[in-house]
């Protein structure tokens, strides 16, 4: 990766940099057993963030205040929401409802855009 490219990955406030374009799939990379999480944008009123994992690694079951949406970005995951699993590969995205279980499953490694949007839902 050359210079000019390492300029659009994120900055020391966690942020990718306003303004440049880049190639979303190349702001995160596998690491072996691992899952990585890198912060796009952080804000009061929501986030983005990239999430790489290993295969074999997941996301347990959770329940968020907040309307979440998931895309995939590189590979296939199962994401279940109220026990419903829907098979996402590359370029598919789902919403996740806030107040409803979810989780992300494994179906190898894969790559994933969450973006959490916070207002609305504050009770």
């Amino acid at each position: 990766m050359d210079t000019k490219e390492l300029e659009k990955l994120p900055n020391k406030d966690g942020e990718i940099e306003k303004g440049n374009s880049h190639i979303i799939v190349e702001l995160i990379e596998y690491e072996h057993n691992a899952v990585v999480s890198k912060s796009i944008m952080k804000k009061t009123t929501g986030s983005i963030n990239a999430l790489s994992f290993a295969s074999g690694e997941g996301l347990n079951e959770k329940v968020s205040p907040f309307d979440t949406y998931a895309q995939i970005i590189d590979g296939s995951a199962i994401i279940e929401i109220d026990g419903k699993a829907s098979t996402l590969k590359t370029g598919d995205g789902i919403l996740i409802p806030a107040h409803r279980a979810s989780r992300i499953k494994p179906n190898g490694r894969f790559k994933l855009i969450l973006t959490v949007i916070k207002s609305g839902y504050e009770l």
